[in-house]
């Protein structure tokens, strides 16, 4: 007579698959429900701080503000001069940083080489543009004031430089060394960006399908030909949009202007490259740091306007990738 094993029935293997799809049910509901509770906290964090700014700042924020110069008396304070000098570096951030960025990204992307050797390198200069993303801003200033401000000491004191074109009265004046002028303080802040922009500017393109190029090389386009005319605009909304959150990050950088610049409180606007200048976030922080209490309504006042040129810069950005994305569509 054998001995029948004994095996769990149906039902009993039913509850087991039962209860095992509740539990993972739970999980699920619980860890979605953490989610959405962390994202509204920090969306209601950031609320209560730019209410409160709103809040402190809506007093002195006017035409006025804007058109004015810095003050001892808070009700004639303005950030004309800082605004002015936060435009004029990012455009000279601008200038410098997209083509090197996009070039860099291309070459160490398109371009990789065959050679052992050669391939080695090329590793070795991405792992390092990968970490440069990562070094803070004020090494950057300590950088960009050994290397443009100072040029190493090898063209003397920026107080009286080697080389000048023109005078200080004329708005094309050049001298080298730089000193602490604008031109100084944007390549100061395109070498804080400039890793940013590759790394982002190499994943648009790696983002562009390998077919493209197959078909641009099968077409018999030489390797450049398939990059410029298909890969590039390709992946133009992608490299835009990083390079714009690049340069609005710049913006809003201090420690590396508080490096260059050295000054904070100017009354008047930039008239040339070479000439002395200051950024809102050098204002804000001066306004911020002064004992009375109406210049801390200022310095509100002025973080809502940088504020919105920053969330400007970031609406372009999403209307410029959107805008190439149709297009390409």
């Amino acid at each position: 007579m054998t001995s029948a094993t004994t095996q769990p029935s149906i039902p009993t293997a039913r509850i087991g698959v039962a209860r095992s799809v509740k539990k993972r049910a739970a999980k699920n509901y619980f860890f979605v429900t953490l989610c959405i509770i962390s994202t509204w906290a920090s969306v209601a964090i950031l609320l209560v701080l730019l209410a409160a700014i709103v809040y402190m700042g809506y007093e002195h924020l006017d035409w006025n503000f804007l058109q004015n110069a810095p003050s001892r008396k808070p009700e004639l304070a303005g950030i004309k001069p800082a605004l002015f000098g936060s435009v004029c570096i990012a455009v000279v951030c601008t200038f410098f940083t997209l083509p090197i960025g996009v070039g860099t990204a291309v070459l160490l992307e398109e371009f990789k080489p065959k050679k052992p050797f050669i391939a080695k390198l090329h590793n070795l200069i991405q792992i390092n543009i990968s970490n440069l993303a990562g070094v803070p801003s004020i090494v950057y200033g300590i950088l960009g004031l050994t290397a443009f401000v100072q040029m190493f000491g090898a063209f003397g004191n920026p107080m009286d430089p080697a080389f000048e074109l023109g005078t200080r009265e004329n708005w094309y004046y050049i001298q080298i060394p730089f000193g602490r002028g604008i031109l100084a303080g944007g390549l100061t802040l395109m070498l804080v960006v400039l890793p940013v922009v590759i790394v982002s500017a190499q994943e648009a393109l790696r983002a562009v399908p390998y077919s493209l190029r197959e078909g641009g090389l099968a077409l018999g386009a030489s390797k450049w030909q398939a990059v410029s005319k298909i890969v590039l605009p390709a992946a133009v909304p992608g490299i835009m949009t990083g390079a714009i959150l690049a340069i609005s990050r710049a913006i809003g950088e201090a420690a590396p202007i508080l490096v260059i610049a050295g000054i904070v409180y100017i009354t008047f606007t930039p008239e040339h490259l070479m000439d002395d200048f200051t950024a809102m976030p050098l204002q804000i922080y001066d306004w911020a740091g002064r004992p009375q209490e109406e210049f801390h309504k200022v310095a509100a006042t002025g973080i809502i306007v940088l504020l919105s040129v920053l969330l400007s810069m970031n609406t372009l950005a999403v209307y410029t990738r959107q805008k190439f994305q149709k297009q390409l569509q």
